[in-house]
């Protein structure tokens, strides 16, 4: 038991390092090319590719939980122990930060050069916004607010009905690509006001690096103390869009008889998806 709660542990924190890799990967790749070597579609689809693969890499094991606001919205349903809603939250912070640190290691050099050595959160030569968010310069703080809110209620909302099974069972292995077609999604729909962080893990973990890598306290001065919005918004986001789909559709399906073939596939995908790891 000790030895699978560390390889759980380690696995999900290596899912979530895989996540944040390939997606800050692609936002430095632009940034620091001065857009000759990307733009912004394809930091859109380093994002929705990077959780496609760390979702594959680790749901076999770690049910492949990529934001602790999913986390969340599953206990509240009572499909997930909240004795492990901490583990799961620590381990995505930890790998992202991971994540942001191995994206520093692999473009330092370019990194230096793009700012002349001087590690900037706001201006023509920034760099900090390759690893987490910051308000638009239009952006208000209440616009911040409802742009998080409603983003995350949105990605939440859809997140639980790819998993509910009376909504149309899915194949083995299009899960995870239709989460990152969500992300994508959202990205190319959503992302100008600060970047879509949708994920409290996703955003505080690379702003703790930065915070110690050099940027500095500027980078939870900027946008007006802008950092914790990224942090409580979604929570309050995804809870909306989880009882929001738990009230309209889900609650619906009881009225609808399933065969006992449907109610095995239900009971086998809740285990395999949604957290393997639940009766370990």
């Amino acid at each position: 038991l000790g030895e699978q709660h560390v390889l759980f542990k380690i696995l999900t924190c290596l899912m979530f390092h895989i996540f944040k890799l390939i997606g800050s990967g692609a936002a430095a790749q632009v940034v620091t090319s001065r857009g000759t070597h990307g733009d912004y579609l394809t930091i859109q689809l380093g994002s929705a590719l990077g959780a496609v693969f760390g979702i594959f890499v680790a749901r076999g094991v770690s049910g492949a939980h990529l934001n602790p606001v999913y986390s969340l919205s599953l206990c509240v349903l009572g499909r997930h122990p909240w004795k492990k809603l901490p583990l799961y939250s620590l381990s995505h912070l930890v790998g992202a930060f991971l994540g942001a640190a191995t994206v520093y290691l692999q473009y330092y050099d370019a990194i230096q050069t793009f700012s002349g050595g001087e590690l900037l959160v706001a201006g023509p030569n920034a760099t900090a916004g390759i690893f987490c968010s910051y308000p638009a310069d239009h952006l208000s703080f209440w616009g911040g607010l409802v742009d998080q809110v409603v983003a995350t209620a949105l990605f939440l909302l859809c997140c639980v009905a790819l998993e509910d099974q009376r909504n149309g069972p899915l194949p083995d292995g299009l899960h995870p690509v239709l989460v990152g077609a969500l992300i994508l999604t959202m990205g190319v729909s959503m992302g100008s006001n600060c970047g879509f962080p949708l994920n409290p893990a996703r955003d505080l973990g690379p702003r703790l690096f930065t915070f110690v890598a050099g940027w500095g306290e500027e980078v939870f001065k900027a946008g007006g103390g802008w950092w914790w919005v990224p942090i409580v918004a979604p929570f309050v986001g995804g809870l909306l869009g989880t009882l929001t789909y738990e009230l309209l559709i889900e609650a619906h399906h009881q009225t609808t008889p399933q065969s006992p073939q449907q109610e095995q596939e239900a009971v086998e995908l809740e285990e395999v998806v949604v957290d393997s790891g639940n009766n370990r």
